[in-house]
């Protein structure tokens, strides 16, 4: 299970496994891909394991968005993080701390998250990349993704949120 995690984890990175780091895979891990241009977990493997897909903006990461992740991961053998795109947020008026690739990087690094990526312009091309099988919405989420065949689940928990929500991080610090 655990090769099947890295490789599924590998595969949504690169978006495709590349010749390359195929090349540096044992023979084992070799005879579970497939190659249509890139390397790709074969279906019988894929169908193994759950693949969930939770979003955000992370521009000011704190213990809430750390206990979400954690919660989301429950749901799930391999999360996946997509982060905002600076655009996206940039045209909802909020202006950033972070650049896109410096808050990809943090999430990436965080325990629940097994891979971390730019969210695209266009949703339905990061749902194609990933392949999800469930995408999962923080408490405070708008759920506003409901493609076909994909369950999607609003969690319920929190921490703090007075405390602990970016808004009022950045309001308070006049960010």
């Amino acid at each position: 299970m655990e090769i099947l995690r890295k490789l599924c984890a590998l595969e949504i990175k690169e978006n495709g496994i590349s010749s390359k780091t195929f090349s540096f895979l044992s023979t084992n891990e070799k005879k579970m891909l497939k190659k249509n241009k890139k390397y790709y977990l074969k279906p019988d493997k894929r169908a193994k394991i759950k693949v969930g897909l939770a979003g955000g903006v992370f521009d000011i990461l704190h213990i809430g968005h750390i206990f979400t992740l954690s919660e989301a991961k429950k749901y799930c053998d391999v999360l996946v993080v997509v982060v905002a795109n600076d655009a996206h947020i940039i045209k909802k008026g909020r202006t950033l701390v972070h650049s896109q690739e410096y808050r990809v990087a943090m999430v990436d690094f965080l325990k629940p998250v097994d891979v971390a990526i730019s969210g695209e312009k266009n949703y339905k091309k990061t749902i194609a990349r990933v392949k999800p099988d469930v995408i999962i919405y923080g408490y405070d989420q708008e759920i506003f993704l409901k493609p076909a065949k994909i369950k999607i689940i609003k969690l319920k928990k929190y921490i703090e949120p007075k405390k602990f929500k970016s808004s009022r991080i950045i309001k308070k610090f006049g960010l």
